[in-house]
């Protein structure tokens, strides 16, 4: 599922393979007669309806997914503002200090919804962990030693960036469950096999159409519930304005 090109692929071949199978199948039987022929269109016309309220309900999931991932890049990029802004609640020297990870931790998050391989997904990870801890106890060290309201303030930003990079992470791994892929993908090739169970003629240039039109309806799914892969992407510009007002 991470390679949208080869769903469509795959998608199409299986499908109109299913469907010059069911035209054969159909050939050899003609048990299709003139007084059943209602009754076999009603029975295809549901199962195609299925299939297109099935397509539905997996694009209205992946981009409800796709949504989700951008609002919470925007939470991101907002929780990294109110760090920036807290960081005069605590010593000087601390705020200075928070300011300059900040910084690479706000690069880091760019860098991850842009990346594309999981080792450099793993590697970008590993880096902003050790940056949030230390930024961390940058701000929890001023709130033990003195603990009041305006430090408690500091504490609670850096622990709704924790929070807002969380949330970015689930969401982008929230993906179309696989057996809903494999249920879209059986139906699709029924209704494709009764399709061409029902020509009166075997014409494998027509049974190329149906497929075809699912196959690019699978590819857009795909494209949206995939975050890395494909040319649908979440563009992190709400982290790039964070980054912005941060400075060098």
């Amino acid at each position: 599922m991470d390679y949208p090109v080869l769903i469509f692929v795959s998608a199409v071949l299986l499908q109109w393979l299913a469907a010059c199978l069911g035209s054969l199948a159909s050939q050899r039987r003609q048990d299709i007669t003139p007084e059943i022929r209602p009754d076999f269109s009603a029975v295809q016309g549901a199962i195609l309806t299925l299939l297109g309220l099935i397509i539905g309900f997996s694009f209205s999931m992946a981009t409800a997914r796709y949504d989700l991932r951008r609002s919470y890049e925007a939470a991101e990029a907002g929780a990294i503002g109110t760090v920036d802004l807290r960081a005069d609640l605590v010593p000087t020297a601390n705020a200075a200090e928070i300011r300059r990870r900040l910084r690479r931790y706000t690069d880091l998050r760019i860098e991850f919804f842009r990346a594309r391989r999981e080792d450099e997904i793993q590697k970008i990870d590993a880096e902003a962990a050790t940056l949030q801890r230390r930024m961390w106890e940058l701000t929890v060290r001023p709130a033990i030693e003195q603990p009041n309201s305006v430090t408690a303030l500091a504490v609670t930003g850096m622990s709704d960036l924790s929070t807002a990079e969380g949330n970015s992470q689930a969401a982008l791994r929230s993906r179309i469950p696989m057996l809903a892929w494999g249920l879209l993908f059986i139906i699709a090739m029924f209704a494709n096999g009764m399709l061409g169970y029902g020509a009166r003629q075997m014409r494998p240039k027509l049974f190329f159409l149906l497929p075809l039109a699912l196959g690019i309806a699978f590819l857009l799914v795909a494209e949206i519930d995939n975050p890395r892969q494909g040319i649908v992407h979440i563009v992190p510009r709400n982290l790039l304005r964070a980054r912005a007002s941060l400075g060098d």
